[in-house]
């Protein structure tokens, strides 16, 4: 027997029950509202409900504002606006919410009170302490040409734009081309992430990078509070990195 979504009558075939809930508007709300208990018939009014009400589960109520993703969300949970300030650069006293922010503002050598780090230096630095190859590919050998700044020749001008010869990619002024060339879109990619149990095989140019993957928390290696505990060591100078 079927059964009518709002008036109980029962029918033999689910086609009658069907034809029944069309012709007398009977059928149940199924479509859950992400936030409220509320149902609804279809998808359009259950998100026409969430977006006039504030009702998605990717909304922050405190600041009025909804997000494309769970993570964005969390991400957004998770910084200054929500969280304050953190962490100090040891050398600027510069704040940020998270060891990522310190790392990249490190690893970009946009501290003015350390002008001689970036990516190279600290990579250097790490591998030092990191002995096992935990959170360092030792399979790729250092070179001092990673050091280098390139600078950019006429010759990268296609006659329209400034083209890396790389990755094709252009720019519209040689100042532009050369800080892509700088960056660290070409460099190796000499991180990696521990959690082999959790199947996380993600790699990352930056150290910046591989705090960012496991703030967002995306392989559940460990809790965002956890990664600053293992962040602080892993920039300690004088303690070997372990997990």
């Amino acid at each position: 027997m079927y059964e009518c979504d709002m008036c109980m009558r029962r029918f033999n075939t689910f086609r009658a029950c069907s034809q029944h809930m069309n012709a007398l508007d009977h059928w149940a709300p199924k479509v859950p509202c992400e936030t409220c208990a509320l149902k609804f018939r279809t998808e359009e009014d259950a998100n026409e409900h969430m977006r006039d009400s504030n009702h998605y589960e990717t909304y922050c109520p405190s600041c009025d504002r909804h997000f494309q993703s769970n993570n964005n969300l969390r991400m957004h949970l998770k910084s200054h606006v929500h969280c304050g300030i953190s962490v100090n650069c040891p050398f600027c006293n510069k704040g940020y919410t998270a060891f990522s922010g310190l790392s990249h503002h490190l690893e970009t050598g946009s501290c003015s009170q350390a002008p001689s780090l970036n990516r190279e230096t600290i990579l250097r630095a790490v591998r030092e302490r990191d002995t096992q190859g935990i959170i360092t590919n030792r399979q790729i050998e250092w070179h001092d040409a990673e050091s280098v700044r390139y600078e950019v020749s006429a010759l990268s001008y296609n006659g329209f734009n400034w083209e890396c010869y790389l990755c094709h990619q252009e720019f519209a002024t040689q100042t532009a081309l050369t800080q892509h060339v700088n960056s660290p879109r070409h460099k190796q990619k000499a991180y990696k992430c521990p959690n082999t149990r959790g199947g996380c095989e993600r790699h990352f140019v930056t150290l910046a990078a591989l705090f960012n993957h496991w703030e967002s928390e995306q392989c559940s290696f460990m809790r965002f509070e956890n990664v600053q505990l293992h962040a602080r060591q892993i920039l300690d100078g004088r303690r070997m990195i372990s997990f």
